[in-house]
């Protein structure tokens, strides 16, 4: 009998945490190494699953075009979403939690080229390469070379280390997670590549606000921030990008 208690007594915690919900979350469709559609993973994907699980959410990830990731949530097909991708959802009844990842995006040269960077007069002359709506994104900088035929923007980032290292492009703007991620490929891919020295040239300031998830209960947005503030502290959080960035 008193075998029989103790089981029963023990079904609760097998049934996890109070108010745990499966969450669907809507994500860009294809970003290496922060969101691999196919393997259902990437930094991105995988910092959110093990926020959401600290308190027993579970993750259930929607890959959408960019565009659609604001539809989706006023559309109340999701229950969260990644980033708002510019649209205020707040009058939606949306709750932003603190940003999992940051994207940091620099201008990459050779170190031997000796290019310095520091107004946007100093890409004049140079050939640029960068991701698609790079030039929409920093008119002020990029804008200007639109007009002339050494700019180039392509969702190929895969190519940009290699493209640099050849000199086929005086300077490649790109995340540094996503060059680092791609640098460390084309090594795997040929193991006599050698990336030469670079030199990375700072020209906006990341703002954290344009990546806060959102979500539709303010206590699963409490639980995630929960989650996501014991990711940092365990080292579980450096753990990941190491994950995808180390060799």
């Amino acid at each position: 009998m008193n075998r029989v208690r103790i089981f029963l007594a023990a079904l609760p915690a097998l049934a996890g945490p109070a108010g745990a919900a499966n969450v669907a979350m809507a994500f860009g469709d294809n970003l290496p190494p922060f969101i691999m559609a196919k393997e259902d993973a990437g930094i991105e994907v995988e910092l959110v699953r093990e926020a959401l699980a600290y308190r027993g959410h579970v993750l259930q990830a929607r890959y959408l075009p960019m565009g659609r990731i604001p539809v989706s949530f006023k559309a109340r097909t999701v229950d969260a979403i990644m980033m708002d991708v510019g649209e205020d959802m707040t009058p939606q009844g949306g709750y932003y939690g603190n940003p999992p990842v940051i994207y940091d995006n620099v201008f990459y040269t050779l170190k031997r080229s000796k290019l310095a960077i520091r107004r946007p007069e100093d890409l004049q002359g140079h050939t640029v390469i960068a991701f698609v709506g790079a030039a929409a994104r920093y008119p002020v900088w990029l804008q200007p070379l639109t007009r002339g035929t050494g700019y180039v923007e392509s969702n190929h980032q895969e190519a940009q280390p290699l493209l640099l290292a050849l000199g086929r492009y005086e300077i490649v703007l790109s995340d540094r997670s996503i060059f680092q991620y791609y640098t460390r490929l084309q090594r795997q891919r040929d193991p006599g590549f050698v990336m030469p020295p670079v030199d990375e040239h700072s020209f906006i300031r990341a703002d954290a606000g344009d990546y806060r998830p959102v979500f539709r209960s303010a206590a699963i947005r409490d639980d995630f921030n929960a989650g996501l503030a014991h990711l940092h502290k365990s080292g579980r959080y450096r753990a990941i990008y190491d994950k995808y960035l180390k060799d």
